[in-house]
């Protein structure tokens, strides 16, 4: 099992840029397939990519997002970063990490979630 912390989350004006951090507990890391979502009132929860185990397939975005976010992971610190740029007011929701035991990160099948932090673009 593993446990999930977000942190990063705040509120920037549109065309800036944000840095979400997300710290795992366990030695297992590197077996986790990590992933990020996002949730904004009134919407359903959207599937933004991922990053794959160490040894798997390298990254996936949506199109949403290709080119804007960047998913990144330190194993020597059990963290997974998402690089938001670009940012837009749409961009504004609560923002969750999430792992998949040697996931596949084209599904957005994961099993452990953080908490969420907020993220608020502003016009």
């Amino acid at each position: 099992q593993v446990q999930l912390e977000e942190s990063g989350g705040g509120l920037v004006q549109a065309g800036g840029s944000l840095r979400l951090s997300c710290t795992a507990s366990g030695r297992t890391f590197k077996t986790y397939s990590m992933g990020w979502f996002r949730h904004a009132p009134g919407q359903e929860r959207e599937y933004l990519g991922g990053i794959s185990w160490v040894g798997g397939s390298g990254t996936y975005y949506v199109d949403a997002v290709k080119g804007r976010f960047t998913i990144s992971r330190d194993n020597a610190k059990n963290t997974v970063y998402l690089q938001m740029n670009s940012l837009k007011p749409e961009d504004t929701a609560v923002y969750y990490c999430a792992a998949s035991w040697y996931g596949q990160i084209m599904d957005p099948l994961y099993d452990y979630w953080g908490q969420g932090t907020q993220v608020t673009v502003s016009s």
